[in-house]
């Protein structure tokens, strides 16, 4: 869709100069404070057109995409800060700075440390800032096939659209709330759903980011409801398996991996509310809901719509304003609604029996005993011509034996694991994830056998 060259959109969505629009551990944060801090850090910034915003605070972050945003400059938001991939940056973008709020930053480009002001003095008028609807708000990077980082561009109207959709069918329009984010704000699934979905809808950000459930629970606690906490499988699993007291939420939010029905249920039942799912990729951003809790069949925001062309499954309306191809087996069961199967990449072959790691690692989590667990294809992936599947399980009180008689009344014996390797944790990153080379060095330093 084209715009006027004219058109803007606000920044926030607040309507008052004293509404909440963060909540930080001295207390809240006005939209006339916040507006304050953008226009003192949008004054200070580098020449440089492109930011690297690694701020470990959400509001700093949440000022640092403001002030970005007000000056024209670019947020870019690789999938990590590795050494190798700062590198790659700085070949994308020669004029990339970092924003940052730690002292002892120590990645290896021209820094831009945020400094806390005591008091931020009002923008002129105080009035809300608008943002060209055709401007580039930032690039989200994937990895491309060579393991070069791969640039998305996100535009402020398309990005303004989606979280329109997501507040509507969270129900979160036209109400306060406050969101929680156990995931950094610097990934594609935070950035939209614990700094935007604040911004836009008219909410609060909490400022933390909580990991282990003792800090979930006490961030809960610090702010107002409703409030909604916006979290990941994996860590919504420690958070149930720890049986902390944990206050009630209104809403929770899950992406990143796909919950079982089970765990929803468990879920909704400590945290006293609803649970939603929401599935999407850095291509598209958010796609669709579930309540997963009640069903598995997936629903399309408003707006977007799927066309299945050679078997393949193209996403396209809405805020999706060129058609693009998904990277998951997807079977449409009505006009807005599919079921998902995993990911294409995930499919495994073994003796003419296919399967996929997302089925096989549900099968794996949901036997008694096991706290986490990840089937993986190794690099060298066969062995005299036969594929060999890896897992790595962290299950303190179960030996080998015992582990796979259970996977085996579970899964065929072509995928059982081999070989299988015991942890005391896995090597997860801020979104739960598990990098591939995180899990071939757990395999090189643990080995395992059959």
């Amino acid at each position: 869709m084209t715009h006027p060259a004219s058109a803007t959109l606000p920044l926030l969505a607040h309507t008052k100069p004293d509404a909440v629009v963060a909540w930080r551990h001295d207390g809240p944060v006005t939209v006339e404070r916040f507006l304050g801090d953008v226009e003192r850090l949008a004054s200070s910034l580098p020449a440089g057109g492109h930011v690297l915003n690694v701020c470990a605070d959400r509001y700093r972050f949440t000022v640092g995409l403001a002030a970005t945003l007000v000056g024209r400059k670019i947020s870019l938001l690789p999938s990590t800060h590795t050494p190798e991939t700062v590198r790659q940056l700085q070949m994308f973008a020669p004029d990339t700075f970092c924003l940052t709020d730690s002292p002892a930053c120590d990645i290896d480009l021209p820094q831009h440390h945020f400094i806390e002001s005591p008091v931020a003095a009002s923008p002129e008028g105080g009035a809300v800032p608008m943002i060209d609807v055709d401007q580039v708000v930032a690039y989200v990077f994937t990895s491309g096939s060579t393991g070069t980082p791969m640039p998305h561009p996100k535009t402020w109207g398309p990005l303004v659209r989606n979280i329109a959709a997501e507040a509507d069918r969270l129900g979160l329009v036209d109400k306060p709330f406050t969101l929680i984010g156990t995931v950094p704000p610097q990934h594609m699934y935070g950035f939209e759903s614990t700094v935007l979905l604040a911004l836009l809808s008219g909410g609060a950000i909490w400022s933390g980011r909580p990991f282990y459930p003792a800090d979930i629970a006490d961030a809960l606690a610090a702010v107002p409801r409703p409030r909604v906490l916006v979290s990941t499988p994996f860590h919504l699993r420690t958070l149930l398996s720890a049986g902390t007291e944990v206050p009630p939420a209104d809403l929770v939010v899950s992406a990143t991996a796909p919950l079982s029905g089970n765990l929803a249920v468990a879920l909704e039942a400590q945290l006293q509310c609803p649970l939603i799912e929401i599935y999407g990729c850095t291509e598209t951003g958010q796609t669709a809901t579930r309540r997963t809790a009640e069903t598995a069949e997936w629903q399309l925001m408003r707006g977007l719509a799927l066309t299945v062309e050679d078997g393949k499954v193209w996403a396209h309306g809405g805020h999706v304003e060129t058609p693009t191809m998904l990277s998951d087996i997807i079977e449409p069961t009505a006009d807005d609604r599919f079921l998902l199967h995993g990911r294409s990449a995930d499919l495994v072959n073994i003796a003419g029996k296919r399967s996929s790691l997302g089925y096989l690692n549900h099968q794996l989590n949901a036997i008694p005993g096991v706290v986490d667990g990840s089937y993986f294809m190794p690099e060298d992936e066969q062995t005299d011509g036969v594929t060999r599947l890896t897992a790595v399980v962290v299950a303190p009180g179960l030996d080998r034996a015992t582990l796979l008689q259970a996977l085996r009344e579970r899964v065929d014996p072509l995928f059982l694991p081999r070989p299988l390797i015991f942890a005391d944790a896995l090597p997860r990153n801020a979104t739960g994830k598990l990098p591939r080379a995180a899990l071939e060095e757990l395999r090189r330093t643990l080995g395992g056998s059959e």
